[in-house]
């Protein structure tokens, strides 16, 4: 059987030299690991449109999304996960809790010391190389 395939998108929001760093809430899959906040593309949505709707949803923020960062694909217990992760900006409000457990603002530099999702691994090793440069 082969597994679910599923297209989805992360935030990395940049803020003052700082990245915003989200935590899995306790409920469902890779429950308090790292990731850089999204979700799931819709049929009738472009990443950088899922990727908007998502973090309004997710943060009650307004993000620009800006270039595109990296696509990564993972393969989870649950299904083969495509990620692509883009810049954005904030453009209003404050991160909210809604789905995850907390958020941090981060130097790129330290980044790895959180315990992050395997899909976004690649995104933070790259965060850290284009911050370096």
């Amino acid at each position: 059987m082969s597994k679910r395939k599923i297209n989805v998108v992360g935030a990395v929001i940049v803020r003052d030299g700082t990245v915003l760093c989200a935590q899995r809430g306790d409920g469902g899959s890779l429950a308090g690991m790292w990731e850089f906040p999204g979700g799931k593309i819709e049929a009738d949505e472009t990443p950088r449109q899922a990727l908007e709707r998502e973090i309004r949803e997710e943060l009650l923020c307004q993000i620009e999304v800006g270039d595109e960062l990296v696509t990564t694909t993972h393969e989870y217990s649950f299904g083969i996960v495509t990620l692509t992760t883009f810049y954005c900006t904030l453009l209003a409000g404050e991160a909210q809790l809604t789905e995850h457990s907390a958020v941090l603002w981060l130097a790129p530099d330290e980044l790895e010391t959180l315990d992050w999702a395997p899909a976004d691994i690649p995104a933070v090793q790259r965060i850290a190389s284009d911050f370096a440069a």
